[in-house]
């Protein structure tokens, strides 16, 4: 059956593959382009999308791709770093300024275009950017502008078009959920604009991923490392259909790392799956903490994790005699792109199972991932489909190096030069709110317009209410240096905090282990767990108000595909619950709860 295409051109942007999969979601087939294929790839396709990128188009950054996709006699919508480019090449002006991230509102100018069909005038709005458009070309008019709130900064050029060239683009991102009719405007342009008919399905993906892997696999094996979380689960009971129960192996391994009794109640739901004969385990919790001794940097950790994993693999596949097998991961798309992945993302921070060694054995074709190009809610629908059980599908995620991305460390000797000028900013700019809020010694990662970012978080100590998530929006996009805000949920305000030397030790992972258990209970005794994406527990080593040796940041997130976030408003008593019994270990200074959106900072804090 021949299906009408859409081509989704990557410049390295964190929700490149998410457009090509929200189209997808409309039933119309979508495939991702590089920007320097040449011009034949192209055809074939009844519109084109560029997507968004790292690069700073103001300073001509990536400007040598294939221009000549200009020359097609088919429809082509750019987002952000995509909408820059096409206001540049038909004569119009990019500069460096005017960023957003965040929610932000759009006013529609152009109403009755069929690209804003069943839209509002005004609709909320993802931004995520440095440059911005400050005039148009010949033919091209205005379609749209944004601002934070009326009279609040109003940004010109958030939408352009020409129906002369049939070229159009949007500064903010559709692609994200965070954009609230986002999808809608997508619609728009593979409906109204391009004239597709919508005739592909998911089943006929999962088929495509079926005939891939079997190409792949041929007549050999597959080792699949399962970690017992919703990817690895639905990549194994996928793998199982694929090849036969009789050709596929499967390892749990205990990295340490685990929650509280996690690897047990692993292989219990694993061999209720059917996998009891081919099922193996090993313990390596000594192996990896070792690795991690006096380790404190995010990435070094995050690679000394992943690498260990294929160690410890190795050795086993090597004492099971099953080296010759292919090695199976339940990698889905957020793990690729946030590791740099495709050729011009930049590393947000790296996931285990995109370490080099990885790496290396998916160029050389060793590697098996039937899920690679999913995002976590398409791997839920597909997990359904195989009749996976719905209370498995819809856990919590957790993280691939596990806690030893919550367990933040310190080496003692952080350069804390830039603090007193960021105070400063931070002072000034919260003085008109009658709030006040401290600059805390450490840093996290963040992302900021597709870049990876590593700075400092502030601490609000104003009451935990909907009116500070606004604040803290406003102060995050304004105040450079910072990308994380949290607020202070202790009965006492938090006036000094300092920085503590902490490596990842069995005693502090215990600790965390006994309090992410009792957050987690906390939210399923209150009713708010599946109401929620995911909600990460970290301890920082900070002692707040020279009190204990460790704080403690919850962080409640919702999401759908985890490329963007929004921080959960949590009820009064569940606050009030998590405070007081986290209070109640001698060990802890002080609670806060994380309520930035992602951008700019990441869901984890490492």
């Amino acid at each position: 059956m021949k299906f009408d295409k859409i081509g989704v051109i990557d410049f390295g942007g964190q929700y490149a593959h998410l457009i090509a999969t929200k189209v997808r979601r409309l039933n119309v087939y979508s495939e991702i382009r590089q920007p320097d294929d040449p011009i034949e790839k192209f055809t074939g396709y009844k519109g084109i999308i560029i997507s968004g990128s790292p690069s700073l188009s103001s300073f001509g950054e990536d400007s040598e791709y294939n221009k000549r996709i200009y020359e097609l006699d088919i429809p082509i919508l750019g987002f952000c770093f995509g909408h820059q480019e096409i206001a540049k090449h038909y004569g119009g002006r990019v500069i460096n300024g005017g960023r957003e991230w965040g929610e932000t509102k759009f006013r529609i100018l152009k109403k009755g275009h069929p690209l804003f069909e069943g839209l509002s005038e005004v609709e909320s709005v993802f931004m995520s950017h440095f440059d911005s458009v400050d005039a148009v070309g010949e033919s091209f008019e205005e379609y749209g502008i944004s601002y934070l709130a009326e009279g609040k900064e109003i940004h010109r050029f958030a939408a352009i078009g020409s129906d002369k060239y049939k070229r159009y683009g949007f500064q903010f991102h559709p692609e994200v959920d965070d954009t609230v009719n986002g999808d809608k405007m997508i619609a728009n342009f593979v409906f109204n604009i391009c004239r597709c008919t919508p005739n592909w399905t998911m089943d006929e993906f999962i088929k495509q991923q079926m005939e891939k892997i079997r190409y792949q696999v041929k007549d050999k094996s597959v080792f699949l490392l399962v970690s017992g979380g919703v990817d690895s689960t639905v990549a194994a009971v996928l793998l199982k259909e694929i090849l036969g129960a009789e050709r596929l192996r499967l390892l749990h391994i205990d990295n340490g790392l685990m929650r509280k009794g996690e690897s047990r109640k692993v292989l219990e739901r694993l061999k209720r799956l059917g996998f009891e004969q081919n099922l193996f385990f090993k313990d390596a919790s000594n192996i990896f903490i070792d690795a991690l001794k006096e380790v404190y940097e995010p990435e070094k950790k995050r690679r000394i994790i992943g690498d260990t994993f294929i160690d410890v693999f190795t050795k086993e596949a090597e004492r099971l005699d099953i080296s010759s097998y292919l090695l199976g991961q339940g990698t889905i798309y957020p793990d690729t792109i946030e590791t740099g992945g495709t050729k011009r993302a930049d590393t947000i921070k790296t996931h285990h199972n995109r370490v080099p060694v990885i790496q290396k054995m998916i160029e050389e074709g060793r590697i098996v991932e039937p899920l690679s190009e999913l995002y976590k809610v398409e791997v839920r629908e597909i997990g359904l489909r195989l009749g996976i059980d719905e209370d498995l599908i819809n856990r919590h995620p957790f993280p691939g190096p596990g806690l030893g991305v919550r367990v933040l460390c310190n080496d003692g000797r952080d350069d804390l030069s830039d603090m007193a000028g960021i105070e400063k900013n931070v002072t000034e700019f919260l003085s008109p709110f009658n709030t006040d809020a401290i600059v805390l010694p450490v840093k996290s990662v963040g992302v900021k317009a597709d870049l990876r970012s590593y700075e400092r978080p502030v601490l609000f100590n104003s009451g935990y209410s909907e009116k500070i998530f606004e604040i803290a929006s406003d102060l995050l996009a304004k105040i450079k240096g910072i990308n994380r805000c949290v607020v202070n949920i202790s009965p006492y305000k938090i006036r000094t905090a300092k920085p503590l030397k902490a490596y990842i030790t069995k005693k502090r992972l215990d600790l965390l282990r006994e309090i992410d258990d009792i957050v987690n209970s906390i939210l399923h005794h209150r009713g708010v767990y599946n109401k929620i994406w995911q909600c990460p527990v970290v301890i920082v080593p900070v002692s707040l108000n020279e009190r204990g040796e460790e704080m403690v940041v919850i962080r409640p997130v919702l999401s759908e595909r985890a490329m963007t976030a929004k921080a959960a408003f949590l009820p009064g008593e569940v606050i009030k619950d998590i405070s007081e019994a986290i209070l109640k270990f001698k060990e802890i200074s002080g609670v806060a709860i994380d309520i930035t959106s992602k951008p700019p900072g990441t869901i984890e804090w490492e």
